[in-house]
């Protein structure tokens, strides 16, 4: 059994069920926009490229096939491993040594109230007779 960030074990069935169901959703959702995508290049076809260019109208599936086709030409598909657009501020886990970390922020408060103030104060004042001052213009 999977062991949670929790302490929870999860049964690997659930897991199983968890990840199909995630995996359902992903490919009705590809497919839900892929439609909508071409409906809407259809749509824009069909009002542009006759008026500015003389061309005639097109279907759906013709442009959903201009959809694929633009996409293979200009945009090509992705390598299995290779997220191009993962940013390196976004893995972030939910457990081990970050969670670790966020535990200690609890103790933020009382250190700014005790030491932090002062030493806040203390940077400012030193900040200050070093600087020189400029007067507004």
């Amino acid at each position: 059994m999977e062991t949670t960030c929790y302490g929870k074990k999860r049964h690997p069935f659930v897991n199983f069920l968890r990840y199909l169901g995630m995996g359902l959703a992903g490919v009705a959702a590809v497919a839900g926009f892929g439609f909508l995508f071409g409906y809407f290049v259809m749509l824009l076809w069909n009002w542009l490229m006759p008026a500015i260019f003389g061309l005639g109208l097109i279907s759906f599936w013709q442009s959903v096939g201009l959809v694929v086709l633009g996409r293979i030409l200009f945009g090509g598909f992705p390598r299995p491993g290779h997220r191009p657009h993962d940013k390196p501020w976004k893995h972030h886990k939910k457990c081990g040594p970050q969670r670790d970390d966020l535990k200690k922020w609890r103790y933020y408060g009382q250190y700014w109230k005790e030491e932090g103030e002062a030493s806040f104060q203390d940077y400012v004042n030193k900040k200050e007779s070093t600087t020189p001052e400029t007067p507004n213009a």
